[in-house]
């Protein structure tokens, strides 16, 4: 008998996957010191991110996916 893979509860909270299967990350630098951040910059970080393609494998894997070769 095979033992399922765990998925990481860290990642689960802090990764989305899409319907494509495209991983999205938040922005860093959004929790404090935000009076001196612009209202541009304030956006921008309030929409989510592609990961890089060089963390994506790894973070299917956290996340119990199968990470498709290519």
């Amino acid at each position: 008998m095979n033992q399922a893979t765990q998925t990481s509860s860290s990642a689960k909270k802090r990764f989305k996957v899409t319907g494509s299967g495209k991983l999205l990350r938040r922005r860093a630098m959004k929790s404090h010191n935000l009076t001196k951040k612009t209202s541009k910059v304030k956006r921008r970080f309030s929409k989510d991110q592609p990961v890089a393609k060089a963390n994506e494998r790894a973070l299917k894997q956290m996340l119990g996916r199968r990470a498709r070769r290519s």
